[in-house]
């Protein structure tokens, strides 16, 4: 029973040795077959992707392979080998899909990491702003959108109230490079974060590092077809529909004189003399006197 246990053992090893030997020679052979295609068709040998990258994948030799390529359009930066491709441990720094050429403007240099200041031009910065579900559009502002940057204030001044706020736009045309940790720009589905990083430049920099301890900030998502910057005005509240609209304080009604000159009277003092004829109310602070006028001629 012992022998023959070690038999199926023994023969399924030299079945799987068998498997991948006939493996190795099909990717060998078809390694060579297109190299001869290649050749015979004056086409370039180009690295390839052989599966889907994010940011920061690594490139290694199981993820990338060669394939033809027309040798009057191969791509700027493109990699001759594998070898070549993997050495140093480069990183993918934008979304690369199967089959896509491995470029070196799309991957870091030798020992790079995925790190955002790799893809950043020379001139410009990255900042971060903070954001919440309502300033970031619910959460659809992602990697790659571009937004316009906007800040609310109160409107300076002494005579300027709590309710006294204004919104301007302080960039336009911006490019959001991540949202939290996330720079994939293949990443659609909406995501409420806390930290929206824009590409800007010094300038913008400064802007923002400054509007965001003045006031909140709030992203506006626009067309990435639209490029057009300018023709923005501050808005206040009196552009909102019913500003115009005041309720004025309550006020209380004047005082009777007759019960202002009956309100200092003691309940034991008499009545005061009704008279017949017609009177005069004289008011003095909140007293009261009350003059009988006499008939011309009488009393």
């Amino acid at each position: 029973m012992r022998g023959r246990n070690i038999l199926i053992i023994g023969l399924a090893l030299f079945i799987g040795l068998i498997a991948v030997y006939l493996t190795n020679s099909y990717f060998s052979g078809e390694q060579q077959r297109q190299a001869r295609e290649a050749e015979e068709r004056q086409m370039a040998r180009i690295v390839v992707a052989s599966q889907d990258f994010q940011f920061g994948t690594p490139l290694a030799s199981t993820n990338l392979q060669l394939a033809n390529w027309p040798s009057n359009s191969v791509p700027q930066g493109a990699f001759q080998s594998v070898e070549e491709a993997i050495r140093g441990g480069r990183v993918a720094l934008r979304p690369i899909v199967i089959g896509e050429p491995i470029l070196a403007s799309k991957v870091s240099g030798e020992g790079g990491r995925a790190v955002l200041s790799a893809i950043l031009p020379e001139e410009l910065r990255a900042v971060a702003i903070p954001v919440n579900q309502v300033s970031s559009v619910g959460g659809f502002v992602r990697a790659g959108d571009v937004v316009d940057v906007m800040l609310t204030r109160q409107i300076p001044g002494e005579g300027a109230t709590g309710q006294d706020q204004m919104t301007s736009v302080v960039l336009e045309n911006v490019l959001v490079l991540a949202i939290d940790q996330t720079a994939d720009e293949n990443q659609t589905n909406p995501q409420v974060g806390q930290t929206a990083t824009v590409q800007t430049d010094i300038l913008g920099a400064q802007k923002l590092t400054l509007a965001r301890q003045i006031g909140s900030l709030s992203l506006a998502l626009r067309n990435v077809e639209n490029q057009a910057i300018g023709g923005t005005r501050t808005v206040t509240t009196a552009d909102l529909a019913g500003s115009g609209f005041y309720i004025p304080a309550k006020t209380s009604a004047p005082a009777d004189p007759q019960a202002v000159a009956g309100a200092g009277r003691n309940a034991s003092d008499p009545a005061p003399r009704r008279t017949s004829g017609p009177t005069m109310s004289i008011v003095r602070g909140v007293e009261a006197t009350t003059y009988e006028v006499k008939r011309n001629g009488g009393m």
